[in-house]
């Protein structure tokens, strides 16, 4: 590969860490999560193709599967919601996440510096790292509520239960945490619960409250665990999704058996996906809105996390094959699970004599009121509910482990010289920093805090992060080219294989997300959190949130025309085009394509205001 070269425009902004390994002639530190079987012995890669396998689902399945999918099929027909479900699965979902998987480990980069391919769009790359910051410190929050749960689990009756709802997973007696017993203000114990107890919950956002300090010493723990798991990168957090991708299959199908065996799971089932289902609801644009949506945040695309797991795969994987495996697996997740929750919500509906639509509920309402409130009612019930939130903690972990690894792979990636070695520091430092902006989420007002920065940071920037990303390969880089890159790891294949993925790429894509990002705009208001409202400055935060994550794409793309040279034109096609170094990671792996290291099409003259305009 080409030297880093800071008279260059990729040299400004992209470092190179084969270029920068080399001029650090003096440093012979060994990445610690580099491996002697290692094929890329700069980055290391994974130390088998079923731990990334196992990365890739645990990534992709995660909380939202078990309550937002079961909310909306219920919500928008039933089985009918699996129709649209499919077809956006089969013309976004599945394109995109194909798209992203292939650009990582073509040039075995994470989301920022593979935007050497396009230097006008690094600002995405930047975007996407932001998001997964702003996500990763409250998600982990999520994973803390959940641990919180299965502490409280250990307890019988459940605290949460009408029979005995004063007790605490920590036998707190304090005023503020005593749940009473019978349901008042039309609200049910474990609700009572959920707001009192668990989250000490103020009036409203401008009341900020003290730390509740059960959750922040959940929190603490939560990120212990993922900065164990992440220490030593890939090679620990590939030992440790064994467990943490197969363990909610597990849970979901025992979940499954002894909800199918009570009374009134039928009514669960045939409400959710059964003789009930409304065809009618098809003709609802809705409907289709939402199966977009659900679909584009489900695979995780667009956060960065693919292009950062698979930028660790060997080059020769074949990454076509491993999109189909990941994407089906984890659409049928989301369907399995719904049976399993809904044969329990139906089971607590004919316990409550209630319509299986009245003890349903999206969110937080579904995994920390309506479920508990549900499993409360069964035979054993701490047993089930232990193994509900162990679920609920596993398959946050995972998704936390890739958010993680998109900031320290950009890190690392970005400083190869310095940072190459010190993987367990990075990962520490990281943890520790999020950890502490986390805090405000674990006060009496932090449930408001989780909302509005999911509300504004993990919504509609995606998909204008998705949408720049595949028209900037499709159309900036060429559409034509990188099916070419991804035939140098997959193999040929024929003109027909490549015809379905080229409609999606050049138009069926691009298209679908236009429509749903215009409408999700139109659609757009303010948050609350059931009836409470946000206060003006809480929505002026939101939206500084949300412009601070998307500003990089417009400053960036100014800045890389900027430093090129010539005439205006010539400056724009210049940023429009291939770094000098673009290619496969490796040399050996570049071939004649990219073996000098210039954009690689013989049609086009070799400098760097080349363009595929």
């Amino acid at each position: 590969m080409r030297k880093y070269n800071l008279s260059n425009i990729s040299g400004v902004l992209f470092r190179n860490s084969v270029a920068a390994e080399q001029d650090n002639n003096g440093s012979n530190e060994k990445d610690s999560h580099v491996g002697k079987a290692d094929e890329n012995t700069e980055r290391g890669n994974w130390s088998s193709k079923r731990e990334y396998m196992l990365s890739m689902i645990g990534y992709a399945v995660g909380l939202g599967n078990v309550w937002r999918f079961p909310y909306l099929a219920y919500k928008h027909g039933g089985g009918a919601f699996l129709i649209p479900y499919t077809i956006m699965l089969a013309v976004a979902g599945l394109p995109m996440f194909f798209m992203e998987s292939s650009f990582g480990q073509f040039c075995s980069q994470g989301p920022i510096n593979v935007w050497k391919a396009v230097p006008i769009l690094q600002g995405v790359g930047i975007t996407m790292m932001l998001v997964s910051t702003f996500v990763a410190i409250y998600y982990n929050v999520i994973i803390a509520y959940s641990i919180y749960y299965l502490f409280a689990s250990f307890q019988y009756p459940l605290p949460w239960s009408a029979m005995d709802c004063n007790s605490t997973a920590l036998n707190v007696t304090s005023e503020t945490q005593t749940c009473q017993n019978a349901s008042t203000a039309g609200q049910s114990p474990s609700e009572k619960y959920w707001d009192e107890v668990a989250l000490q919950r103020t009036s409203s956002m401008n009341e900020t409250g003290p730390v509740v300090w059960h959750l922040a010493l959940c929190l603490l723990l939560a990120w212990i665990l993922v900065g164990a798991a992440l220490f030593k990168g890939i090679k620990s957090s590939g030992k440790v999704v064994y467990f943490t991708a197969t363990f909610p299959y597990v849970v979901l199908f025992i979940l499954l058996i002894r909800g199918v065996t009570l009374e009134g799971a039928k009514d669960g089932i045939e409400f959710y996906i059964g003789s009930k289902s409304n065809l009618t609801k098809l003709a609802d644009s809705e409907v289709w809105k939402d199966a977009a949506t659900q679909i584009f945040f489900s695979l995780s695309v667009a956060w960065g996390g693919l292009m950062t797991l698979s930028s660790y795969n060997k080059f020769y994987n074949n990454s076509y094959q491993d999109s189909i495996i990941v994407c089906i697996t984890n659409c049928g997740t989301s369907v399995f699970a719904g049976f399993a929750i809904f044969s329990i919500l139906g089971h607590m509906a004919h316990v409550y004599q209630k319509p299986v639509s009245e003890v349903a509920d999206a969110g937080f309402g579904l995994a920390f009121i309506a479920y508990p409130d549900a499993l409360s009612k069964l035979p054993i019930s701490p047993l089930w509910s232990i193994l509900f939130f162990f679920m609920l903690i596993t398959l946050g972990l995972d998704s936390q482990f890739a958010g993680i690894e998109v900031i320290t792979t950009c890190l690392q990636d970005a400083y190869p010289k310095l940072l190459k070695s010190k993987r367990g520091i990075i990962t520490t430092t990281v943890c520790i920093l999020l950890f502490l902006h986390g805090l405000p989420c674990v006060t009496g007002a932090g449930i408001y805090w989780v909302n509005l920065i999911d509300t504004f940071c993990a919504g509609w920037i995606l998909l204008v992060a998705g949408l720049l990303e595949v028209l900037g390969l499709s159309i900036l880089y060429g559409g034509n080219r990188f099916i070419k890159d991804i035939e140098m790891m997959i193999g040929s294949k024929s003109t027909l294989f490549w015809l379905w993925w080229r409609a999606c790429w050049f138009f069926i894509t691009p298209v679908v997300l236009s429509i749903v990002l215009v409408w999700s705009l139109y659609t757009f208001t303010s948050p609350t959190y059931g009836s409470v409202e946000y206060p003006d400055w809480g929505l002026a935060l939101g939206w500084c949130m949300t412009a601070f994550c998307l500003i990089w794409i417009p400053i960036l793309a100014v800045w890389n025309v900027y430093k090129a040279s010539g005439s205006p034109w010539q400056r724009i096609k210049a940023a429009c085009s291939p770094t000098e170094d673009w290619g496969p990671y490796l040399e050996c792996h570049r071939g004649e394509r990219y073996s000098t290291g210039e954009a690689a099409d013989p049609n086009v003259i070799p400098n760097k205001f080349t363009t595929r305009l």
